[in-house]
């Protein structure tokens, strides 16, 4: 009976010090990373606001909920618009808007451009050259252009922006990728998955790009903040999401063209973008200390 005791004994020492040591290490990593924090906060708060934009909003976004053009009240926190909206649920509901075309171009994009950058690494020749002059010639074309010209000819709509984004996005994730899957293809365990008869295809899909995945990771964090913002300027210069859709950039634009000028109904959806971007340019940063190990290795 004692003997079974004190065998039972250093089993939950052992798991407590398990327990303090993994709050050890999250505290650590939270101490060494205070902008990663401050950035998961501000994204963790912004999809939070998309989730449960319905629940959270207080009035219907399309519909006159009070006096044209005034400023924070009880009523109305961020005031109003020219059109009586309430400012604060279309910021909720915009919240939504930017979530889903940022996270949706962003993964195409990036996955796209996954596959793209590590083929054209490990086969090297004539098919690299023939990606990377492709790829050349879309980073050399003025984006801004190239977007303006292509929701011209595709119309103004959620997907087409979904679309137009993650093409954008390619070119840069492929530049990328490729210099990751040049260092790669001749490490020893690419050499022997190619000695036991693995064939290219395999050798990308199965061993090239899982290890790439964690550049992707940090890529595609550092994405979103970028799609966001192009969303908002395409919708701003009235060729992103269609009104009456709630948009940050769409109610910029409406606040600009009011007279007089309602400096409310353009401060708080500018804010929302800029702390947006702001956060996933502090997670992206703070991912790529976290997964690159010689970052890492460094603390």
């Amino acid at each position: 009976m004692m003997s079974q005791r004190s065998r039972a004994l250093p089993s939950i020492g052992v798991e407590s010090r398990g327990n303090r040591s993994v709050g050890t290490r999250v505290w650590r990593l939270v101490r060494s990373n205070p902008l990663g924090m401050v950035g998961l906060i501000l994204i963790s708060t912004l999809v939070v606001a998309g989730l449960f934009a319905d629940q959270i909003a207080r009035y219907p976004i399309d519909q006159f909920a009070g006096k044209p053009n005034s400023g924070p009240t009880g009523d109305f926190w961020f005031g109003t618009n020219k059109f009586g909206q309430d400012i604060f649920s279309r910021v909720v509901h915009g919240a939504q808007i930017s979530l889903k075309v940022g996270f949706l171009s962003v993964i195409c994009g990036t996955a796209l451009g996954l596959v793209i950058g590590a083929t054209s690494g490990f086969r090297g020749g004539l098919v690299d050259t023939f990606i990377q002059r492709i790829v050349d010639t879309m980073i050399a074309f003025p984006q801004i252009i190239f977007l303006l010209i292509i929701i011209r000819a595709l119309g103004p709509s959620e997907r087409n922006v979904i679309i137009v984004i993650a093409v954008l996005i390619v070119p840069g994730v492929t530049r990328i990728i490729r210099g990751s899957t040049l260092g790669q293809k001749n490490n020893m365990y690419v050499e022997a998955a190619r000695s036991m008869g693995a064939s290219d295809v395999r050798l990308i899909f199965r061993h090239i790009i899982p290890n790439l995945l964690p550049i992707a990771i940090v890529l595609a964090t550092t994405l979103l903040g970028t799609a966001i913002l192009a969303e908002s300027a395409l919708s701003f210069l009235g060729l992103g999401i269609p009104p009456p859709n709630p948009s940050w950039g769409v109610d910029i634009n409406i606040a600009r063209s009011g007279y007089p000028v309602n400096v409310a109904a353009a401060l708080f959806p500018g804010l929302a973008i800029s702390l947006t971007v702001l956060g996933f340019n502090f997670l992206g940063d703070s991912l790529r200390d976290i997964l690159d190990p010689r970052l890492r290795g460094s603390r």
